[in-house]
């Protein structure tokens, strides 16, 4: 469940296929995650993309009172090529750690089929799962990569084109999609964009690596309480995930970005 709510807004950078041929582009994002009504965590991502590569960087921690029971930390970096409007990643790489454990899970990918996992140290968990197939590895995004989601160039950045799609996600255990459906609009405001964004409902399917008997997984799949807001950067002609909302076991989370800004960078994306 804890990558399904990233994949749907903390790692909130969404880059198109119609960037500018010359240069690349720097994305920063700053997220406050909040759980009924109390702030949780935060969360900033960044990242570098050029007309034919991208790379993201994503780290996540708990703070406030959260902080003081559990000292969690997530980090997140995926790169890959960009192609005729293709997401194609070619690396994922997650850490987590708290106080008693820190595991980390790379993932090499080609062309969006994986290649290779390793986990670090192994997971065990691993009886009673819905097998993950070679076949369900193929046509995947890893869970950053998959916030990365291109508008047509003859479609408006708000609107129907910003939300219908399905994102098919591998996150090394787990296979599932978010399908994204468009709501409406509305007007936001945060350092570095105010105006329109589209409002989107989003639905979780379980396709493998799941316990069939999983309580939390069942509560994802009927979860109809989950809410994204695209904002849209014109240059790129993309959209950016402003704000998230869903309900969880524990009550209603929600991920509200507080600054989102795009500059000129002379970094190069590793795909490596």
């Amino acid at each position: 469940m804890r990558h399904a709510l990233l994949a749907l807004g903390l790692g909130a950078i969404t880059l198109g296929s119609t960037l500018a041929p010359a240069r690349a582009d720097m994305i920063r994002a700053h997220y406050s995650v909040s759980l009924i009504g109390l702030e949780i965590g935060d969360a900033v991502a960044t990242g570098h993309v050029e007309p034919s590569h991208y790379q993201i960087d994503l780290n996540a921690r708990l703070t406030g009172v959260a902080a003081m029971v559990s000292n969690v930390k997530l980090a997140f970096a995926s790169a890959g090529n960009l192609h005729r409007g293709a997401i194609l990643p070619s690396s994922y790489a997650t850490t987590s750690g708290n106080e008693q454990e820190t595991r980390t899970v790379r993932m090499r990918l080609q062309s969006g089929t994986v290649k290779a996992v390793d986990i670090s140290p192994p997971f065990e968990d691993w009886e009673g799962r819905v097998p993950v197939t070679e076949a369900l590895k193929r046509n995947i995004l890893d869970p950053t990569s998959a916030l990365i989601m291109a508008v047509p160039n003859n479609q408006p950045l708000v609107g129907p084109a910003a939300c219908n799609r399905t994102l098919r996600i591998y996150d090394g255990y787990v296979r599932y999609d978010v399908a994204l459906s468009y709501a409406g609009t509305r007007e936001v405001a945060a350092k570095g964009y105010s105006g329109p964004v589209a409002v989107c409902t989003a639905r979780y399917h379980p396709i493998a690596g799941h316990k069939l008997d999983s309580q939390s997984t069942r509560f994802m799949a009927n979860n109809r309480e989950i809410e994204a807001w695209l904002a849209p950067v014109e240059k790129a002609h993309v959209v950016v995930p402003f704000h998230v909302s869903l309900m969880t076991m524990a009550g209603l989370a929600i991920i509200d970005a507080v600054e989102f800004t795009v500059e000129p960078s002379t970094v190069t994306a590793n795909t490596h």
